[in-house]
């Protein structure tokens, strides 16, 4: 054959448009397959080549186009292959190579789910093919009947899962003969044979199909009538326990279908399988966008505490570095995030050693001598150049140690960065003195406590204002709107496309939640619910409808310093490399 041979085309066939996972979810019967299969020079792809392909593309049921032709491998056949294909050197001459087939073959297969006997060998062709010809692979959903076979026949039924086999066990129209178009077609009614099996055991999308795969125990498929009732929207899951104890919190941007996953062979973590073991029910909380979604999840783990959850998202679970109340003021690490504080810090020591930085440059007492305003600070303490307090070695009054933690206070609000000049200058003259080893320590130290500034400020500006109204388009058209108030996402909302956001906005704005103020750089939100806001602010398209007052980090905070932190961690990074 010269030229791919296609036959009853149907002119319903699909646009050539590949199919996402949520348009896979149709029933079987409106989805479209290509079953292909290859004969080739060998078995390894990378070394031998195809010699001819056959697909078949049916829907419902129907064949609606087929696909033929050999193909030029460019070299003599092997003997065995001769005889096992009857395919020979000469039946080659003259028909086409596979950099003019292949762009055939995936214009026939686009917007379709492959499908193979034994689908590894025939699709790594099909891809090593298209990289020699260097074409892009499209994202196939594709199917092995050799996998299937095994999933939905007992051993007893049938012992092989070759095709012969198979073709004989569902009494196929066309008997295989190692020849591409005919294995393809008795490929076809296998395919349908097993779809028939799976159908009576509740098996009626491709999604549900490939869920069906994998080996998954029979109580935990059978719990997926806990997500036949929620709805296809974005929102917030809670799996409940025997005792109506919350059990696990997630969120999902389709709820039905992500939580059927938990009752598929898709979930494979050890922990998550116990979790869908004890649960007995599953409640939600539809959400207007994704936003909202991450903001409630956030509010429902510090709320219950789930024990299956990861303990690092937890809301409140975060450390501070607060300034002690004292004459002599120190650097203390809390839980609890006080007016003047810093954070937060995913873990103790890395508030500690942010700490530690500041306290070097600003020169705050490490000691934890208790000393009264009215004595002074200093005479016992050695300088910390030998190991001892930042503060020591000169004796100070109350009065002049109070520039210290007026510093830290400059820092942390972003009035002043001095002292993140200062040590870059220090690490320049370390450097200059060929102490590498020394700058390159604190050129790490500074970067963490310049990264540690811009978050906090980043955080806290969003806290301070008032009332911020914000849009950003929806990916279905319109509008996602949020009403944020103190950094807590107070209201939130959609305007459908072709619908007016102002009014949407203002009906937002009048039922949105009030926000109770607490002495505390978040003014009471959480890091994390304020971290989730910022982080939408700042993606593509957000614009701010109204704000109480500006939305702006400090001038002298560490957002200033984002250009030289990423400067010195590719360093760092180039260091350990090489």
């Amino acid at each position: 054959m010269a030229t791919p041979s296609l036959s009853r085309v149907s002119p319903q066939s699909p646009p050539n448009v590949q199919l996402s996972f949520d348009e896979l979810d149709t029933p079987l019967r409106d989805t479209t397959f290509v079953v292909v299969d290859l004969e080739t020079t060998g078995s390894a792809p990378g070394e031998d080549a195809i010699t001819e392909i056959g697909a078949v593309k049916i829907r419902g049921g129907e064949v609606i186009g087929e696909l033929s032709t050999l193909v030029d491998p460019g070299r003599s056949m092997p003997p065995y292959i001769v005889e096992l294909t009857g395919i020979t050197t000469a039946m080659l001459i003259g028909a086409p190579r596979i950099e003019r087939v292949l762009p055939s073959f995936l214009e026939f297969a686009r917007g379709a789910v492959l499908v193979a006997h034994n689908a590894p060998f025939d699709i790594g062709f099909l891809k090593a093919a298209t990289a020699r010809c260097e074409l892009p692979w499209p994202p196939f959903q594709v199917l092995c009947t050799v996998k299937l076979a095994r999933r939905v026949l007992g051993r007893d039924e049938a012992p092989s899962v070759k095709l012969s086999a198979l073709a004989a066990l569902f009494d196929v129209s066309t008997k295989p003969t190692h020849r591409a178009l005919d294995d393809a077609r008795a490929t076809v009614d296998v395919l349908h044979g097993l779809i028939e099996r799976v159908g009576n055991l509740g098996v009626h999308s491709y999604a549900e199909l490939v869920d069906y795969l994998p080996n998954v125990s029979a109580a935990q498929r059978g719990k997926r009538g806990l997500a036949a009732h929620l709805p296809r929207t974005p929102g917030v899951y809670l799996f409940r326990g025997p005792s109506d104890e919350v059990l696990y919190v997630g969120t999902a941007v389709n709820l039905q279908r992500r939580v059927r996953g938990y009752f598929t062979g898709s979930e494979t973590r050890a922990r998550m399988k116990e979790m869908v073991a004890m649960a007995t029910r599953v409640d939600h909380v539809e959400c207007a966008h994704a936003l909202e979604a991450s903001v409630r999840e956030l509010r429902l783990l510090g709320a219950h505490a789930p024990p299956y959850n990861r303990r690092s998202k937890f809301p409140r679970r975060a450390w501070w570095i607060t300034p002690t109340a004292e004459p002599f003021p120190r650097l203390a690490i809390s839980r609890r995030a006080t007016y003047d504080a810093l954070g937060p810090f995913g873990s103790r020591t890395d508030a500690a050693e942010v700490a530690a930085t500041i306290a070097d440059i600003c020169r705050i007492r490490t000691c934890t001598k208790r000393i009264r305003d009215d004595q002074p600070h200093g005479p016992d303490c050695p300088d910390s150049a030998v190991g001892g307090c930042p503060a020591g070695g000169t004796p100070q009054s109350a009065a002049e140690y109070r520039h210290a933690p007026d510093s830290v206070h400059a820092l942390i609000r972003g009035t002043d960065d001095a002292p993140l000049h200062r040590l870059r200058t220090r690490i320049e003259e370390l450097a200059a003195a060929e102490l590498f080893e020394s700058a390159a320590r604190l050129r790490d130290r500074t970067t963490a406590l310049a990264l540690a500034l811009r978050r906090a400020q980043r955080l806290a500006s969003l806290a301070a204002v008032d009332e911020l109204v914000a849009a950003r388009p929806s990916p279905s058209g319109g509008w996602e709107l949020a009403v944020i108030r103190a950094g807590r996402l107070a209201s939130a909302g959609v305007a459908e496309r072709g619908v007016p956001p102002m009014p949407v906005v203002e009906a937002l704005t009048l039922s949105a939640e009030t926000v109770i103020e607490e002495p505390s750089p978040m003014r009471g939100a959480t890091a994390g619910e304020a971290g989730l806001i910022a982080g939408w602010l700042e993606t593509p398209g957000v614009r701010i409808v109204r704000a109480s007052h500006g939305y702006a980090e400090p001038a002298l905070g560490g957002g200033g310093w984002l250009q030289w932190c990423a400067v010195a961690r590719g360093a760092a990074a180039a260091a350990g490399t090489a």
